[in-house]
């Protein structure tokens, strides 16, 4: 008995200093980014995509064609996504789980990556969208939302960023990718991250009507590293587009996705 008192104590010891080690640990700076929630009601696509100051972008966005699409961004909890997803199936409306998410956050690090710095967004499969900016996110932050679109960034040139994506995005004709295309463009012609340029994602989505079978991811692109990332990933959107249009564009049935 003794012996497994001694082996749960040396345990417990463990959990508590490997714990103490991960919430003490020295928390990366703040990156600027920039993004966008779209819905495409003739298609029933929803999607976004990302351009960030950092290495990579897989931590923003977050998607599921049976949900909505979720942007977590500035002081990152990466939990704020599939918790999103998870409330978006449970029916709540994106201004319901902003409130619910941002208000359960524990708030781990308040020093140094405090909750009142964090930005994410939600869009539903019916195109209707919620944007949050905590109050400590490095300026200039905030988001715009337009018919079914929401953008939102942090550390920004200022508010004609997203202005101006949500202007592009209603614009532009054609595909989810190439609005989502004229929108990060559009972002980045109004000054974007004050940061500069790193890297850049996009994903679309909707239910089954991904390449092969039980896909319902239409695409995913990302592009890290670069030093003009939104060059590569226009490539990358209209090579798709021609290809896709050459081969005959998938039928895809019209209405919301959660038919």
């Amino acid at each position: 008995m003794t012996k497994r008192i001694l082996l749960a104590a040396v345990l417990l010891l463990l959990v508590v200093s490997g714990f103490s080690r991960t919430t003490a640990q020295e928390m990366p700076p703040p990156v600027a980014t920039f993004s966008i929630l779209g819905y495409d009601p003739e298609t029933g696509e929803v999607g976004g995509a990302a351009q960030s100051r950092v290495f990579t972008r897989t931590g923003v966005l977050t998607a599921d064609a049976y949900a909505g699409v979720v942007a977590t961004q500035a002081i990152v909890d990466v939990s704020y996504g599939p918790k999103g997803i998870a409330l978006l199936k449970q029916g709540l409306t994106p201004d319901a789980i902003i409130k619910a998410i941002w208000e359960s956050d524990p708030d781990p690090v308040p020093d140094r990556w405090t909750k009142q710095g964090r930005q994410f967004a939600v869009i539903n499969l019916k195109g209707e969208t919620a944007t949050f900016t905590g109050p400590k996110a490095t300026t200039w932050a905030g988001g715009k939302q337009g018919k079914y679109c929401t953008a939102q960034g942090n550390i920004l040139a200022g508010p004609a960023v997203v202005e101006n994506m949500v202007k592009a995005f209603e614009e532009t004709k054609g595909h989810l990718s190439l609005r989502f295309m004229a929108a990060l463009e559009a972002g980045q012609k109004a000054g974007g991250d004050t940061r500069g340029m790193q890297a850049a994602s996009m994903v679309v989505v909707k239910k089954g009507e991904g390449v092969w079978l039980n896909n319902d991811t239409v695409l995913r692109f990302q592009v890290d590293d670069q030093e003009n990332p939104f060059k590569e990933l226009r490539r990358i959107v209209e090579n798709w587009n021609a290809i896709r249009a050459k081969n005959g564009a998938r039928a895809v049935k019209p209405g919301p996705q959660n038919e």
